[in-house]
């Protein structure tokens, strides 16, 4: 079994990648870095770990914070344009 380190890891870098993906890539990414997140503090807080497994807990929590923060970034971003265009055509 592995251990929730290394998943919360993966799914923080995946939720980097699909930051940079089209269209539902920032639903993606907002979705991963949350469950990277959470499992980041999930495997930084099990203190009978090594010391490893926690380091890569906590970066799993900055870089899962780092994909939700750049698709919620992506989301803000069309909710405004939509908003501006919405606008022009208003006249």
């Amino acid at each position: 079994m592995r251990p929730v380190s290394t998943l919360a890891l993966v799914l923080a870098i995946a939720a980097a990648v699909a930051a940079a993906l089209p269209w539902p890539g920032m639903f993606v990414a907002m979705g991963l870095g949350i469950a990277a997140i959470g499992l980041g503090v999930v495997a930084y807080r099990r203190r009978e770990h090594s010391g490893g497994r926690r380091l890569a807990g906590a970066a799993a929590i900055a870089v899962g914070a780092l994909g939700f923060a750049l698709g919620s970034t992506r989301y803000v971003l069309t909710l405004l344009a939509v908003d501006k265009l919405e606008q022009m055509l208003r006249g």
